[in-house]
């Protein structure tokens, strides 16, 4: 029997209040690392109107000038301008900061394992927790088709914002898909959302016309849009106090934007403003690298990977997958693969996907995932001949 569903995801701008933190968290984070690629980073953001609060537990040697990345990252993001409520020259830009508790710092810096001389170069997870990865091949991203449309539309936003046509949209948007399946297939897009803040003088339907056709038709293939595809542009008729001044923002509250769009689990922790010694952000990236390369392998058409870690520990409490009965072998086969292929101890996570480098700004807004305009190490899929052969397939 046939199964039919609807499955939506959203993305949202560079200029969404929420993603001016994460990028302004990770701003921070990737100008340490660029002076001391060992330094412990936690930063949180915090913007409002006329407000930036960057708090958290930040250990390193280097010294970054704050309020200057703050208000860099909010000037490339397009809020330049006192009149839109938020801007990068005339904000008050307030920091908190401390160091990173030495009750953490002495669990991450010598691991469980360390201690009890089964390793002399261990780092311990920075916290415990349980982070996921996924990929499915019905997008080349290797990505579910709903979340990377989102993300797409998204970015378009941005592009004809700031390159024209559509000059007269600012930074603040937000967009939904809605794409029909049909025994786990995407087969056409049902409804198609997207809100973007405005000139004041701009009538909602210019809005809706330019960006049907200058955002809408340039993402989304005309043979995925149907004569009942639904359309809604600014739902609410009006959207001109936006960003910041119009809703609070805050570090890590986008966390499915940044994964998989709600096709796949969360673990619960954000990735933005955190060094990779912090799992929620390294673990999850390794549990995507493992789950693209497992489907890039053809293993699997689907694979989610969980792996779950205790503080101060290094080695995982557990790994988990689940190809969602579609693999070529079983589960349990392919769970003991990835034990044996992949060193998912935090150190070797750090070293195998070069996450001391400053890279992190660049995916605080429109995903982590599946971001082919970028050169990201977890995205790589050069583990599938090795697959391949461990599971017999070569």
């Amino acid at each position: 029997m046939t199964r039919k569903y609807l499955l939506s995801s959203e993305s949202v701008t560079e200029g969404h209040p929420d993603k001016v933190a994460d990028q302004i968290s990770d701003a921070v984070l990737d100008a340490i690392l660029a002076e001391d690629p060992e330094a412990r980073v936690a930063c949180e953001t915090m913007v409002t109107t006329g407000l930036i609060l960057i708090a958290g537990e930040i250990t390193t040697s280097c010294y970054v000038d704050l309020k200057q990345i703050a208000r860099e990252t909010v000037t490339e993001i397009g809020y330049t301008r006192a009149k839109y409520g938020f801007d990068g020259e005339t904000c008050a830009v307030l920091t908190a900061i401390d160091e990173q508790s030495g009750d953490i710092a002495l669990g991450v810096d010598h691991a469980l394992e360390e201690k009890a001389g089964e390793s002399n170069s261990d780092l311990g997870a920075g916290d415990q927790g349980l982070m996921f990865g996924y990929a499915t091949n019905e997008t080349e991203e290797l990505m579910p088709l709903p979340i990377m449309l989102s993300h797409k539309l998204a970015r378009k936003l941005a592009e004809v914002r700031k390159n024209g046509p559509l000059k007269y949209l600012r930074p603040d948007g937000k967009t939904q898909v809605v794409v029909a399946y049909e025994d786990d297939q995407p087969v056409y897009v049902d409804k198609i959302l997207i809100s973007s803040q405005h000139h004041p003088q701009i009538s909602q339907e210019q809005i809706k016309e330019d960006i049907i056709k200058y955002v809408i038709n340039e993402v989304i293939s005309s043979d995925l849009l149907r004569s009942d595809t639904e359309i809604l542009v600014n739902p609410t008729g009006r959207f001109v106090i936006g960003g910041p001044n119009g809703d609070t923002g805050l570090t890590g509250r986008k966390i499915i934007v940044d994964t998989y769009g709600g096709s796949a689990h969360h673990g619960g922790g954000a990735f933005s403003g955190k060094d990779p010694t912090k799992v929620d952000r390294s673990a999850s990236y390794a549990a995507r690298y493992i789950a693209k390369n497992i489907v890039a392998a053809e293993i699997a058409a689907r694979c989610e990977v969980q792996i779950s870690y205790a503080i101060g520990v290094a080695k995982p409490l557990s790994v988990m997958v689940d190809t969602f009965g579609t693999a070529q072998i079983s589960e349990n086969k392919l769970e003991k693969i990835i034990k044996e292929e992949f060193d998912l101890r935090p150190a070797k996570i750090i070293e195998n996907l070069e996450l001391r480098n400053p890279i992190y700004k660049q995916v605080a807004a429109y995903g982590h995932f599946g971001r082919h305009d970028l050169q990201l190490p977890w995205e790589k899929i050069d583990r599938v001949s090795s697959l391949k052969k461990r599971s017999g397939l070569e």
